[in-house]
């Protein structure tokens, strides 16, 4: 293995043992609490789900990418006590500072207890897809060897970046969307399988594809042709039964499918009294404890269910959108610290994973 190679290994690990040896209940970085991408109020938060506080936050409030912000954080995953965020950028009209263009960020940060970024992918405000470019990331996912896997949205690909910021594998023409052979159309998100394989949510196609690093598709499940079909895949992870939990935003719904294509379970995200009639959810992660976090971004709400579809925790006033105490503005994504691994399903041997 490269020197440097072992090195970030090493790091990642000795963050792990951070997480480990967090006591107190409601501090950084305890298992249990809620990692939250804020979006449109251009933060990443960390919330004590029994006091529903914030214990960590990284993000001014800038819709202007900088050392100190990010614009429209779609996406964080901890990963020991560092945080990796997708900062995806605003489109046109989401955001106060943001109405005559869109407000970009197209970087892939890796962050620390401080908020000094310690690694990045991509440039502040660059829109590209040359070397250490990107086009509205919407998600990243830190895999057992240290790479990065990147969904790079509007470059129309999901790509596997290392620490030296060379591309190592792409599934996706650049530039191209479209649904034939090594095609996507504004993919939302990609997660790693046990087997090496990778789970996309390929969200304009209204699908979601497994493919191997052959790059062929192995499995697909759009469903076309009757009431279940997909509108808008944002998000996809295959769960401990075998089962791919789907956000079918456009649909508004979260749906769990067998690898056979029937519908095992379906929620309803803008059921509850005071929805919005659309509040597409953009993320639906299966807990260990068998319940799912949902991030139902138009409600401006993180709710978590159990397997009876009741709600059991909440954050944020449902049918608002605000930056006061207690609010969220269009929150992307969810994760509990602790238990989100990137790869689905969880897989505790976290660093001997082979591929």
């Amino acid at each position: 293995m490269h020197y440097r190679a072992r090195v970030w290994i090493l790091t990642i690990v000795a963050s792990l043992l951070v997480v480990m040896a967090a006591s107190a209940q409601g501090n950084f970085n305890t298992s249990g609490n809620i990692l939250i991408s804020d979006q449109f109020n251009n933060r990443v938060i960390e919330v004590n789900p029994s006091t529903n506080q914030i214990v960590w936050q990284f993000g001014d409030g800038s819709s202007t990418a900088g050392p100190n912000s990010v614009v429209a954080p779609n996406d964080a995953q901890r990963v020991g006590d560092l945080t990796l965020i997708s900062g995806a950028g605003a489109p046109q009209g989401t955001e106060a500072n943001c109405q005559n263009a869109p407000c970009m960020d197209n970087r892939v940060l890796l962050v620390n207890r401080a908020g000094v970024i310690v690694w990045q992918y991509g440039q502040a405000g660059v829109a590209g897809s040359g070397i250490d470019q990107l086009n509205t990331p919407v998600q990243a996912t830190f895999l057992p060897n240290g790479d990065v896997l990147i969904t790079d949205q509007a470059n129309q690909r999901v790509i596997e970046v290392n620490q030296q910021k060379q591309i190592v594998w792409q599934y996706g023409t650049t530039g191209v969307s479209g649904n034939g052979a090594d095609q996507l159309n504004s993919p939302n998100s990609a997660e790693l399988l046990e087997d090496g394989q990778i789970l996309i949510a390929d969200e304009s196609n209204n699908r979601v594809i497994q493919v191997n690093r052959a790059k062929q598709i192995i499995w697909s499940f759009n469903n076309s042709g009757n009431s279940q079909v997909l509108n808008a895949a944002a998000f996809a992870s295959r769960v401990c039964n075998g089962d791919t939990v789907i956000s079918d935003a456009g649909n508004n719904r979260i749906t769990e499918v067998t690898l056979a294509g029937t519908v095992d379970f379906v929620y309803y995200t803008n059921t509850q009294q005071g929805s919005v009639s659309n509040p597409n959810p953009s993320r639906a992660i299966r807990m260990c404890n068998g319940n799912t976090l949902i991030s139902n971004q138009n409600d401006g709400q993180v709710i978590e269910i159990n397997p009876s579809s009741t709600i059991v925790w909440s954050y944020g006033q449902i049918g608002v959108n605000g930056s006061g105490a207690g609010l969220l503005n269009a929150p992307y994504d969810a994760k509990v610290v602790g238990d989100y691994t990137g790869i689905t399903p969880p897989f505790r041997g976290f660093f001997n994973m082979q591929y």
